[in-house]
């Protein structure tokens, strides 16, 4: 028998998040892949842990993959760890665990740490819905497009962003997004000097700026949503017979597919339905 991905989550700070099922697990399996086997080498040490360590990175994943998948084949257990939090969520680990599914292996979740929920939940902005960017562009012409882009996303958008460029990031925050959206940082979360803070960007920008919230360690931004936009109801089976009063059916079809961003086709049969249905009145 195969033996089995462990996709095991660890600290983003604070070593007493470990939980006991992911010290156990890592205890326990014959392989750690680690994106730093140096980091993790360290916090195996803590718990009295000796498994096997390999690297698995950005830079080395697709070549590490096939070894890790022979491994797990021949009965090996595998732990699949990044230097702090939940494996995969802006870490490497992706294409191992695509590999591990289409192999048949076993793929189990140790769940635990993770920079983006701990955000959310201190936040006090809604988490009902919500999506995750990542790190935001390096260069600021990147970055004003990709914001651009997400500035009418009506969901709390929850993003990473660096020490060095945190100050950056926030002027395009207020540029596009305006000083008065409400948002919230999370810096070194977890850890001795972490800070918490929910304002508008406006204000986060100056707290960041006058060195209110400390521009070291690691950022979390998260972003009330953009308001919802007014809805307007389009009866299309008003607008498909007005327009086959001037036009062709394929036409009319067309037009209201472009207008709706419904399929054509399915405009097309819905109007012969309607004019089926009218013959028959």
């Amino acid at each position: 028998m195969s033996g089995t991905l462990f996709i095991v989550a660890t600290p983003i700070g604070n070593l007493e998040d470990l939980t006991p099922r992911a010290s156990q697990t890592l205890a326990a399996v014959d392989l750690v892949a680690a994106e730093d086997t140096r980091h993790t080498k360290r916090l195996l040490s803590t718990i009295g842990a000796k498994p096997a360590l390999m690297s698995l990175h950005d830079h080395n994943e697709e070549q590490a993959v096939h070894g890790l998948i022979e491994s797990l084949k021949d009965g090996k257990d595998v732990a699949l760890v990044s230097d702090a939090g939940t494996p995969l969520v802006s870490d490497p680990g992706y294409r191992l665990v695509k590999a591990a599914h289409e192999q048949g292996v076993t793929v189990v979740p140790i769940p635990g740490p993770s920079a983006v929920t701990a955000a959310l939940s201190a936040a006090g902005l809604p988490t009902d819905r919500f999506c995750f960017e990542g790190f935001a562009p390096a260069k600021s012409a990147a970055r004003r497009k990709w914001l651009q882009d997400l500035v009418a996303e009506e969901r709390t958008l929850v993003m990473f962003e660096s020490v060095h460029r945190i100050a950056d990031c926030l002027a395009d925050l207020v540029d596009i997004f305006g000083a008065d959206r409400k948002a919230f940082i999370g810096r070194e979360l977890t850890k001795m000097y972490e800070q918490c803070v929910q304002e508008t960007l406006g204000r986060l920008q100056k707290l960041v700026g006058d060195s209110e919230i400390v521009s070291k360690g690691e950022f979390v931004i998260v972003i009330a949503g953009a308001e919802p936009s007014a809805e307007t109801t389009l009866d299309l089976d008003s607008l498909l017979t007005e327009l086959a009063a001037h036009l062709s059916a394929k036409d009319a079809a067309r037009v209201a597919a472009n207008v709706s961003g419904q399929k054509r086709n399915d405009m097309y049969q819905r109007l012969l339905l309607l004019k089926d249905e009218s013959s028959r009145s």
